[in-house]
């Protein structure tokens, strides 16, 4: 990659998380070492932004919907940070610009049909320039992906042959209207019946459903299938209920586990992955039980417009999110759990405080884009891997390290 202006810049800065984003740079990065601007499409608040981070930055000013302007930004950038959802609006044009001007690149989104479209139609010129194009670089799906990444080859190095790793979540914290909006804009663009397919992002062309023979065929779809109901979890001596979040980031695990075995570094033959949200006593099968039943309820909302529309107005909107003392006062833990063939488990952790939709976001999404940028030579495959990647196969142990530098508990107990 040619020299360019700018390190990273930072793309919709005067949203909620971009001006998280932007305020994580002015703390954490020094600009001697880092050259770094903001931008999106409206001066005055980006300008709003860099006074109140009191930083001395460039603003650099595009439409979204504007890809001339959107190119003269990525053209001088050697990474490209966003945070402008939802991406299936608005990140077509940036990801355009970074594949042909070989800008690597990194959001924060969980729109796995959209994350699809990119693979189709992007991954084989990515690859070939060895650009790394990688979404879903916030709390969807770093815990996941990086700590089954990171349980799965700690047991390769013990001599374990892994089956499966299971994850479990807790957490606290809030939502921000932009997490939202995208939301409603996958169900609106009926995106969700491509994210029943549990291996939507695998290589091109993904299987069918029919092919898979989803629900009622082979063994692989079977052990893949999305958990519907709470289960008692002997691993961990208490209830767990389906995530929210996992018909994400298991598509972005499985993703990961496909690519390596096409490199020759497998996770194991016929690798499962699966997530649930953990709960403690006393009564941890009636939380569970009622977790499951309100996930139920708001997937029921969600999909009946006429529904949806008289609780959208008391959700936060796009711009807005919970208090500074909510987010500092979150917290999230994702417990792994990798299981070998013979028996033997091997258990990982990661946890931060704060928020994990706004503050551990924020860092997950920084801290890959600094990877890409001050890390090049370090990654997985050096300069030459590139396509649409997933934080595990284009970040790998560079970014591990970096969040246990910024503070994050990532370790796998052997």
């Amino acid at each position: 990659m040619p020299d360019r202006l700018y390190d990273i810049v930072l793309y919709g800065a005067s949203g909620f998380v971009g001006k998280q984003t932007v305020q994580y740079f002015a703390r954490c990065v020094d600009p001697q070492q880092v050259r770094w601007a903001i931008a999106g499409r409206n001066r005055l608040k980006l300008e709003a932004v860099r006074e109140e981070a009191g930083i001395a930055v460039d603003v650099l000013v595009a439409d979204s919907q504007d890809q001339q302007a959107i190119d003269a930004i990525v053209a001088q950038t050697r990474v490209l940070l966003t945070t402008a959802g939802p991406f299936a609006l608005y990140g077509n044009t940036l990801v355009d610009a970074c594949v042909r001007f070989k800008t690597h690149y990194v959001d924060i989104t969980g729109e796995t049909p959209w994350v699809r479209r990119l693979i189709d139609r992007y991954h084989a010129q990515a690859a070939a320039d060895g650009t790394r194009i990688i979404p879903c670089c916030g709390f969807d799906s770093v815990p996941s992906d990086l700590g089954t990444y990171l349980v799965v080859r700690s047991m390769q190095q013990l001599g374990m042959s892994v089956q499966q790793v299971n994850a479990y979540f807790q957490a606290v914290g809030g939502f921000n209207g932009g997490t939202l909006a995208s939301a409603f804009n996958l169900y609106d663009s009926h995106g969700t019946t491509q994210m029943n397919n549990p291996f939507l992002l695998d290589p091109s062309p993904p299987p069918s459903q029919a092919q898979i023979g989803f629900p009622q065929g082979g063994s692989a779809a079977q052990r893949n299938r999305d958990p519907r109901i709470p289960a008692f979890d002997p691993d961990l001596n208490t209830w767990v209920a389906p995530f929210f979040m996992a018909p994400v980031n298991t598509r972005i695990v499985r993703r990961s586990s496909a690519l390596y075995s096409g490199w020759q570094q497998p996770y194991g033959a016929d690798f499962t992955y699966q997530e649930y949200l953990k709960f403690e006593e006393p009564l941890a099968w009636l939380k569970a039980t009622g977790a499951t039943a309100g996930l139920a309820l708001l997937t029921g909302i969600l999909q009946q417009p006429q529904a949806r529309s008289l609780v959208q107005p008391i959700l936060p909107q796009p711009g807005s999110g919970p208090s500074e003392q909510t987010m500092n006062e979150g917290w999230f833990s994702c417990e792994l759990i990798g299981t070998a063939k013979e028996g033997r488990k091997v258990r990982g952790l990661i946890r931060d405080q704060g928020d994990p939709g706004n503050r551990a976001t924020v860092k997950f999404v920084c801290e890959s884009a600094l990877s890409l940028a001050v890390q090049t030579d370090e990654l997985p495959d050096g300069k030459s891997r590139g396509g649409i990647l997933t934080p595990a196969t284009g970040l790998g142990d560079v970014l591990a390290e970096r969040l246990r530098r910024a503070g994050m508990t990532v370790e796998v107990a052997l």
